[in-house]
Order: structure tokens, then sequence, then C-alpha cells
């Protein structure tokens, strides 16, 4: 795999995922990148089923996230997700949330994660072949 890891999830914001006010909770939109972020994982070949039998997970350590815009019940949105930075021990992915209807931006996120082995919950290097994966890499 040498074209760069992207997908792209569809959500519509429920009741659930909302306030009072029916404005989307911050931590919906996480939920929201948990689901494209585990659709990323499986085009990397780090699907549900093999994770659970190699026991080897992406853990999350660090998360950046910008509220540009409110999303509101019913509203359809578009999560993109891609894969950046690859280091040694530690990836980033990065994402956009969008509106449908007028394709306004509402989030940016930049999620940064390492590998780790359980169960003794070791970090572990990444594959060398994800280097080619991402346009920024470092060696």
């Amino acid at each position: 795999m040498s074209e760069p890891v992207e997908v792209t999830t569809r959500e519509e914001v429920m009741f659930f995922d909302t306030d009072c006010g029916q404005v989307v909770h911050n931590i919906a939109y996480l939920r929201m990148i948990e689901t494209c972020r585990t659709r990323l994982a499986a085009k990397m070949g780090m699907d549900l089923v093999t994770m659970s039998k190699t026991q080897l997970f992406p853990v999350v350590t660090r998360t950046e996230i910008d509220y540009r815009r409110p999303a509101k019940l019913g509203d359809w949105l578009q999560i993109h997700g891609k894969l950046g930075q690859v280091q040694r021990a530690r990836f980033w992915c990065e994402f956009e949330l969008r509106r449908e209807s007028g394709d306004d931006l509402l989030i940016t996120c930049r999620q940064a994660l390492a590998l780790v082995q359980m169960p003794e919950g070791k970090p572990v290097r990444l594959p060398k072949e994800w280097l080619s994966l991402a346009g920024d890499a470092e060696s």
C-alpha cells in the first residue's frame, strides 16, 4: 500500500448526541471520530477481528480538537479521516467533520496513537511499511 490511507464515514445527529438546545455534545464528536478511526485502522490491516486475535491495539495518547461550528439535531455529517505523520512508535490520524448540507467545516481533530501489545500493555514499534502510507514520515 503506497497510496494515502483515508476513509469517510457518515453519521446522522441523533437525540442522544445533543443537549437540550439540540446542539451536539463534544463527547459525541469524539464517538463519531472513533468510528471513523476504527474504519481507518481496518484499512491499515487492524480490523476488529485481527486486533482481537493478535492482541495488538492502537491506543490514543493525545487528542487535539478545534470546534469551529456546531452540528445540530438531524444534521447529516461526513467524517473524513486519514493517516498523517508516522514515527517509530507513534502515528497521527487527522479528521474533519463537515455538515453535508452546505459542506460547512465543523470540527478538525488530530489524534496521536501508539500500538500496544496486550495483555502486557507494552508499546511496540510501528511496522516499517506504514512509513510509505503517510506523506509525513519520520525515520
